[in-house]
């Protein structure tokens, strides 16, 4: 009986209106988007996304160079937990020697927590800046799943947007469809019989 029910626009009807077709051919339509193309969207947009953090991961580990230096300055006190991250890198004074160049000093992101003396690893650019660490593996593939997702998701949101702005038409023509046939109908029921 359920299955009667359900699809009961599907079969030949005298109350099934040219709009239940249209509204069940919809929802069939829906329904394969969002299985069949939603997670492609996904897929494709996540592949996309995962080439350029690769490259630019590439290209920001050729740029930085990372260095083993010493602390010479305390990093400030962290804030608490409330009122920030404890675990954010903050800038202190940090001295390190290169090969041919010999000892230098300069201003650089250390970890929260490090103090004068410790050795930390510090990341420059070229121009000899203290920049982040490169993207790691991890972190282009969970740029790569959040795109993915996102871009499923956007899809999937603007095919139930189109399947409902689509019922709500198919509604407002079977309600105009009932009134016409109401016209018709309605006199032979209201007039009264002789």
């Amino acid at each position: 009986m359920g299955a009667r029910v359900r699809a009961w626009r599907w079969r030949r009807n005298p109350l099934r209106r040219r709009s239940d077709v249209i509204e069940a051919w919809t929802a069939l339509v829906a329904a394969v988007l969002l299985f069949v193309v939603c997670p492609l969207v996904g897929v494709a947009a996540g592949l996309h996304a995962h080439d350029r953090a690769q490259s630019l991961a590439q290209t920001q580990r050729a740029e930085r160079h990372r260095v083993r230096a010493m602390v010479t300055g305390d990093a400030p006190v962290p804030l608490p937990s409330a009122q920030g991250d404890p675990d954010r890198p903050y800038r202190a004074e940090v001295r390190w020697t290169e090969p041919g160049k010999g000892q230098r000093t300069a201003p650089a992101r250390v970890p929260a927590g490090a103090r004068a003396g410790e050795v930390v690893s510090v990341w420059f650019d070229a121009r000899g800046r203290s920049v982040s660490a490169p993207p790691d593996a991890v972190s282009v593939w969970q740029h790569t799943v959040a795109v993915g997702l996102c871009a499923a998701g956007g899809a999937a949101g603007v095919i139930l947007l189109g399947h409902a702005v689509e019922r709500r038409i198919a509604l407002r023509r079977r309600l105009a469809e009932w009134e016409r046939d109401w016209a018709r109908t309605g006199p032979k029921w209201t007039q009264p019989r002789a």
